[in-house]
């Protein structure tokens, strides 16, 4: 099967240590598609500035441009990459519960994966005003039913892997440097290795404390 690529590089606003920003980065990369990363300095405020909220009102990244398309939201953007390049359903299933099966995962992501593990690095790397005791707590919940699912099959899915487990693999795997050890979960561990040995996988940055 021929396999659409775009006309041009697809242009990604994302920061390095965002694991919204690294899920679309990595989707790009398995896919094999040829993109661009467009650095957003958070630190400096130029998410905030009038060129970047003209790509997003809501001053968030990432950010994606393909050609006259421009799109905000880490799970949108996804759902548009699968959408629209990967016909053979590598990573978005073509069918209707096959497409169900990932959102449902894309909403674990938006709610119990952002507020546990993701809320929690974010308080230890840049001391973040939330409640890291409620973190660590949603986090071990969620690692404890994520254990158990992936105790009975391979991804988060089925037996391949799909935009579920992009949508869920950065924050998980950068939970130790929210002081969340993910040592009690060995079938968690596992998961996280065939994630990383996926052709076209590309690792998060590392972010020391500090």
């Amino acid at each position: 099967m021929l396999v659409m690529k775009p006309n041009q590089p697809i242009r990604l606003f994302r920061h390095p240590i965002s694991g919204h920003c690294h899920r679309v980065e990595l989707g790009l990369s398995l896919l094999g598609l040829p993109y661009e990363l467009v650095h957003v300095d958070l630190m400096k405020g130029v998410h905030k500035q009038p060129e970047f909220l003209a790509r997003n009102a809501f001053g968030q990244v990432p950010v994606i441009e393909d050609g006259d398309v421009t799109l905000a939201d880490s799970c949108a953007i996804l759902v548009y990459l699968g959408e629209r390049y990967d016909e053979a359903g590598r990573f978005w299933p073509r069918t209707a519960q096959g497409k169900a099966a990932v959102q449902r995962w894309f909403s674990v992501a938006a709610g119990p994966l952002a507020s546990g593990p993701a809320a929690a690095r974010v308080v230890r790397l840049l001391g973040a005003k939330l409640d890291y005791e409620r973190a660590v707590t949603v986090a071990n919940q969620l690692f404890g039913t994520l254990e158990t699912a992936l105790s009975e099959r391979d991804y988060l899915v089925g037996a391949t892997p799909t935009f579920a487990d992009v949508a869920c693999y950065a924050y998980v795997a950068r939970a130790p440097e929210g002081d969340i050890s993910l040592e009690p979960y060995p079938a968690l561990r596992a998961w996280l290795g065939r994630i990383e040995v996926l052709p076209g996988f590309m690792p998060m940055l590392a972010t020391p404390k500090g």
